[in-house]
């Protein structure tokens, strides 16, 4: 064996001494992990506790608290919770008023909630509408109020289903309602329940259940011109004043109440605009005046001074006769199926018909929303069918002069 192979020799020999030392070390870690059966412990994984079942109808409302609530429904079927304490306490006091609703008994008087009657929450309804909607709307509602409460005013409220509901609308529209008006009524009867939900009375608002009834608003009665020289004629004979009120309504499109609630603090002849403070929507809305609405005010204005209501007749103790005045002048120009708010139909239909685009009538007319003005719409569309008729007598007044030109040349051709 020569020098290089001794040396190759002893340097897997160090090699070898080098991986022992490793392996010795390692052996004495792993030693200090022995138990003295000389079996290697080998660290076990972390085990969870097992979580027991969740107990029905028991729960921690802030958990980790140890302060228990119970959760059933009762005799009555309504939903009820209860704090119980200790967990074991909340379901021995579960299973005791499980067993007590199964078997019908009421509950103790001091957990149960007073039961409110329907004529309560009607009462609540009506503040609500007096203290928000406009004095009409307010007349309304009452006047409405008191169908319902012949329909529920003994009631228990929270006793009172859809079923019911429905059953009631079904007279109404039996005796003869129009669809709009018996949904007056489930409007009205939503908001007594929407309301007793909000204050805490009840738990539900049965009538989301009840379905409102399709309804039919194509109906837009206008004044012809004839129709209105003839109203004119009779108005005329009640004197200037009645007159004005007329073409006051007919050139602004006030609702009647509107017009006959009006003030001449609301009033601004300079700038030329109506300021209607509160209106159907409960908000305020400006109304232009045009030359012949403004030659009405000044009529009725007079000599008077300018305060007070607009129209003289609403000055002093309030009557219904500015009411009915209207009507009867109607019946004597012999027009059939008009009202005062069809002179607002009017207003909107001739707007329309001057080709006012849909948008500025809805707010002139103070429409929520466009689908309101869009009832008007067709009327706009009787005039396209003018402009395009035209073509029509464009195309015969062409025929007429060609077929002239084609039998003068054929007389020319003749006589050559």
């Amino acid at each position: 064996m020569n020098d290089q192979q001794h040396n190759r020799r002893n340097d897997r020999v160090s090699s070898l001494e080098e991986t022992a030392r490793i392996v010795e070390t390692e052996l004495a870690r792993q030693t200090e992990r022995v138990s003295g059966t000389g079996i290697l412990q080998v660290p076990e994984k972390p085990r969870h506790k097992k979580q027991g079942k969740r107990e029905r109808g028991i729960f921690e409302k802030a958990v980790g608290s140890g302060v228990w609530w119970i959760r059933y429904a009762d005799a009555t079927g309504r939903i009820r919770r209860e704090k119980a304490g200790s967990k074991d306490s909340a379901g021995k006091l579960y299973r005791k008023r499980k067993t007590h609703a199964l078997e019908g008994r009421k509950l103790p008087e001091k957990l149960r909630s007073p039961r409110v009657s329907f004529a309560s929450i009607a009462q609540d309804a009506l503040d609500h509408s007096k203290a928000y909607k406009v004095q009409e709307a307010y007349r309304i509602d009452r006047w409405h109020m008191e169908t319902l409460l012949r329909w529920f005013r003994d009631r228990i409220a929270e006793e009172i289903t859809p079923q019911d509901i429905e059953r009631k609308l079904n007279e109404l529209a039996e005796d003869g309602r129009k669809p709009a008006t018996v949904n007056r009524y489930r409007t009205l009867l939503s908001l007594v329940f929407s309301l007793a939900v909000r204050n805490g009375k009840l738990s539900a608002n049965p009538v989301r259940q009840v379905k409102p009834r399709k309804e039919n608003n194509e109906r837009v009665r206008f004044l012809e011109p004839e129709e209105e020289t003839k109203l004119r004629k009779e108005i005329r004979e009640l004197g200037a004043e009645r007159e004005a009120e007329f073409e006051l309504a007919l050139n602004t499109g006030m609702r009647r109440g509107e017009q006959y609630r009006l003030r001449w603090q609301d009033v601004d002849l300079r700038r030329e605009v109506l300021t209607i403070p509160r209106s159907k929507h409960g908000e305020a809305r400006h109304i232009q005046i045009n030359s012949t609405a403004r030659a009405a005010l000044l009529i009725l204005r007079g000599e008077r001074d300018r305060i007070g209501y607009v129209i003289p007749s609403c000055d002093g103790p309030r009557t219904r006769d500015w009411r009915h005045w209207f009507e009867e002048v109607v019946k004597k120009a012999g027009l059939q199926n008009f009202r005062w708010h069809d002179l607002r139909h009017t207003f909107a239909s001739r707007l329309v018909m001057a080709r006012v685009p849909l948008r500025t009538v809805q707010v002139l007319m103070g429409h929520k929303c466009i689908e309101t003005t869009l009832r008007y719409a067709h009327l706009a569309e009787t005039h396209l069918r003018e402009a395009v008729e035209q073509l029509t007598a464009e195309e015969t007044d062409t025929r007429t002069s060609t077929e002239q030109a084609s039998t003068s040349a054929r007389q020319v051709a003749a006589s050559a």
